[in-house]
């Protein structure tokens, strides 16, 4: 694969900035649909569809066709963070349920922005109380510091400097997923070009910080060929001597709920250290990545072969210091952030593992049987065809 240019280099980044910056939540995933839907009208040959859960599915026009020959494989990334969602406003004081992730002691006196109808303009705000307890979401209490036109259904999140990328990494409002979601449309540009890539799709998800709402809703209602294969994206939190930022893009095995199809995830491992060989500037890691759950594991829970990719994040749902903050330390939210050199080595990874997967003699199976071809001597009569041994 030739090396990108400088300029090439720019124009990703710049994607993943904007992925990045735009605002969602479960179940409010507009702002990011739209840039999907920018991104794929430019394109030629390109259909994009939704399924009854909203979730979008960009694919060749020959899709259907491809896939007579050769299972589907999906690319998949959802497209929520976890944020806030106006239920009432009185005044200056707004009432929000957030839908996602985040430890208690974060929301203690954070700022915040909230976004009007359109997304147009933000207006900052403080929390100023928390509901724990409230079911099905957290809620909270916040106070805007000028009275603003938000009404129920508008978005909320914590408030951060503009996103940017600097000394090597990407500091957004959001990686998770925008940054796994960028990749996967910039890996599409290359794949959708190869006639031999039919088969192969992008496939976003909503809801997936409320529990894979999206994903399950998909995997029950028939979005999915059963016989469908699916490179679930995710950014990951990082633990500095298990999984560094920096260190390439991650071959994750499971999670801390189960492990994905390992024909799947061995047959990604191999694609990755062949690539390694033939590239070795090329990083990669492979790591369980206990530390939460993955839309691979709701996948596999209704039968379909799934495994993930992911990218090492920093300050995973927003929250700084983890382990510091549930030790008693001053809870603070932070910037969520990634290598970019693991962003681009992502980028290539994806590309080479739609390129490989069907590729002669890669799965598991037929190393065992190439092994046995070319060892059983070893172990002389006993190889030889007979009669079972009976038990005594």
């Amino acid at each position: 694969m030739k090396r990108p240019s400088p300029a090439e280099f720019r124009r990703r980044e710049k994607l993943l900035l904007e992925f990045a910056s735009a605002p969602a939540a479960a179940g409010h995933e507009g702002a990011v649909e739209r840039l999907v839907e920018k991104w794929a009208a430019r394109r030629r040959g390109l259909v994009l569809e939704r399924d009854r859960c909203g979730n979008l599915i960009v694919r060749r026009r020959d899709f259907k066709k491809a896939c007579r020959r050769k299972a589907p494989l999906f690319i998949t990334a959802h497209m929520d963070h976890p944020a806030f969602v106006v239920l009432s406003v009185s005044g200056r004081e707004v009432k929000l349920e957030f839908r996602g992730g985040v430890h208690d002691p974060y929301f203690k006196g954070a700022r915040i922005e909230i976004f009007d109808a359109g997304l147009r303009r933000s207006r900052p705000a403080r929390i100023v109380s928390l509901d724990a307890a409230s079911k099905p979401f957290k809620t909270v209490i916040a106070r805007l510091d000028k009275p603003a036109p938000v009404g129920p259904g508008c978005i909320g999140r914590w408030l951060f400097p503009r996103s940017r990328v600097k000394k090597g990494l990407a500091w957004t409002n959001g990686c998770d997923d925008a940054a796994c979601a960028a990749a996967a449309l910039i890996a599409y540009e290359g794949i959708s070009r190869d006639k031999n890539l039919g088969h192969v799709a992008l496939f976003f998800t909503r809801a997936e910080e409320t529990g894979f709402v999206g994903a399950i809703g998909a995997a029950r209602g028939g979005t999915l060929p059963k016989n469908s294969r699916l490179i679930c994206l995710e950014c990951s939190r990082s633990f500095p001597h298990d999984s560094p930022i920096g260190g390439g893009p991650i071959v994750r095995v499971g999670d801390k709920m189960s492990v994905f199809t390992p024909e799947l995830t061995n047959a990604v491992a191999d694609i990755a250290a062949a690539y390694q060989k033939k590239k070795p500037g090329f990083k990669f890691q492979r790591k369980l990545m206990p530390g939460g759950t993955c839309e691979a594991s709701a996948f596999s829970f209704y039968g379909l072969k799934s495994t993930c990719l992911c990218l090492p994040l920093g300050n995973y749902h927003n929250m700084a210091d983890i382990d510091g903050a549930l030790a008693g330390k001053k809870a603070r939210v932070g910037q969520e952030h990634v290598s970019v050199a693991d962003f681009h080595g992502l980028i290539e990874l994806i590309r080479e593992t739609a390129a490989r997967l069907d590729s002669p003699g890669l799965s598991a199976r037929d190393g065992m049987e190439r092994i046995w071809k070319e060892r059983a001597f070893v172990i002389g009569r006993a190889a030889r065809p007979g009669p079972a041994a009976r038990p005594r």
